[in-house]
């Protein structure tokens, strides 16, 4: 992979996110799948489901990779992104992986995720990560990002009295 940009902050992972899936070109019916962890990865998810909600795709997050517990996200007004309904098939054109996959605790592998991505191999695959955890998992070498966005969350600042 060749690197693109440097950007920062939480539009510097939302913006090239939307960007890409805007290049696509999706339409009414397509789907953009989010693969991670419950909890840790949500609300990354929740963050980039709303970049792109104004899309006419279906938006689904899987916990882990089983499909069994999908879940839809769908824009609850003065809320944001949110799981809703189990969808009714998976079909995904765009399969997002997050990078907390990738952390030992997780108990998924990369061979979980590639038998995953397998099962649809017309789908374009986005990494989201922070703090190089594909790279340092070695997942780069067994997945194949079609595009890679790797945050950095440095410093963290915490003030107290």
């Amino acid at each position: 992979m060749e690197k693109r940009s440097v950007l920062k902050g939480v539009p510097g992972m939302l913006r090239p996110f939307r960007e890409y899936v805007e290049g696509l070109g999706l339409s009414a019916g397509d789907q953009v799948v989010y693969c991670g962890v419950p909890g840790t990865c949500t609300p990354f998810v929740e963050l980039l489901a709303f970049a792109i909600r104004s899309f006419p795709v279906q938006q689904v997050f899987v916990p882990g990779v089983d499909e069994t517990k999908a879940r839809r996200l769908e824009l609850v007004p003065h809320l944001g992104m949110q799981g809703g309904d189990p969808p009714e098939d998976l079909h995904p054109d765009v399969i997002v992986v997050m990078g907390g996959l990738s952390m030992e605790n997780s108990g998924v592998s990369h061979q979980d995720v590639t038998m995953f991505l397998d099962r649809y191999p017309t789908a374009m695959v986005v990494g989201i990560c922070f703090q190089q955890m594909f790279e340092k998992a070695g997942w780069c070498t067994h997945i194949p990002f079609d595009l890679l966005i790797d945050a950095t969350i440095d410093p963290v600042v915490v003030w107290s009295e």
